[in-house]
């Protein structure tokens, strides 16, 4: 019986964000099933838009037993889900994520940042935000074919709802989780960076010193949007077991 993998995307995104990864993973031993997160894509106007509410989501439309993914927010949201539910997580997969800002005033300045763009996303339109967000160092080198792929997955969203998913789900108004990553010991997790994505790649060392038994793929020539710049590297970590 193929094992469910349960693919959680990231701020901006909706589950077509998984489809290059998708169609890698083979259709024998695994099932895809991303989601839309709340506030994205056709869950844009589910409310509330908290951690708790999304984990709820996710254990309602996920099998007994899964293998979870998640891609920057979505990692955030999997750590949520893995904590809550260890029993039911066969297998870990962080993608380009981090388990939160630990440093009160580094968070603080991020909340503060967030609420910002949260209040532009509000007056402008969703192509305006896609160019906004597009185009952030963090972004630096994204090949032609994957900002396409990204772009349309933007605008699949509405730029109300996506302010409310920065207030909500933000990395400056998420608790940071560092403390807690010991209570995974035992189940295996796979953490992946790009390579040219320094701030994710120095995370996910951190994570994998942290989580016992963890392990990092480092993707060559990658950034931080691994799922559409290097799916076939991202299908390939998800199936190694």
């Amino acid at each position: 019986m193929a094992e469910t993998v349960i693919l959680l995307h990231g701020f901006a995104g909706t589950r077509h964000g998984w489809d290059l990864v998708a169609e890698r993973l083979h259709p024998e031993r695994y099932r895809p099933l991303a989601l839309d997160l709340r506030g994205h894509g056709e869950a844009r106007d589910e409310r509330p838009i908290t951690f708790a509410a999304c984990v709820a989501d996710v254990a309602a439309a996920a099998p007994e037993r899964f293998v979870l993914c998640g891609y920057s927010l979505g990692g955030r949201v999997a750590l949520h889900v893995a904590l809550a539910h260890p029993q039911r997580v066969s297998r870990l997969v962080l993608v380009a994520s981090t388990a939160g800002i630990d440093d009160p005033q580094l968070r603080a300045e991020r909340r503060e940042a967030d609420d910002k763009l949260a209040a532009d996303a509000e007056r402008g339109t969703i192509e305006a935000f896609a160019e906004r967000w597009m185009h952030q160092p963090l972004f630096a080198g994204t090949p032609p074919a994957a900002a396409a792929h990204w772009r349309a997955d933007i605008l699949r969203n509405d730029p109300a709802a996506l302010a409310a998913v920065l207030r909500g789900l933000g990395a400056g108004a998420m608790d940071p989780l560092w403390d807690r990553l010991g209570e995974l010991d035992g189940m295996p997790v796979t953490v992946i960076a790009g390579e040219r994505d320094g701030r994710y790649a120095a995370i996910g060392r951190r994570l994998t010193g942290t989580l016992a038994g963890a392990r990092l793929l480092l993707v060559p020539g990658a950034g931080h949007g691994l799922p559409r710049e290097a799916p076939q590297a991202v299908a390939a970590a998800i199936a190694t077991e």
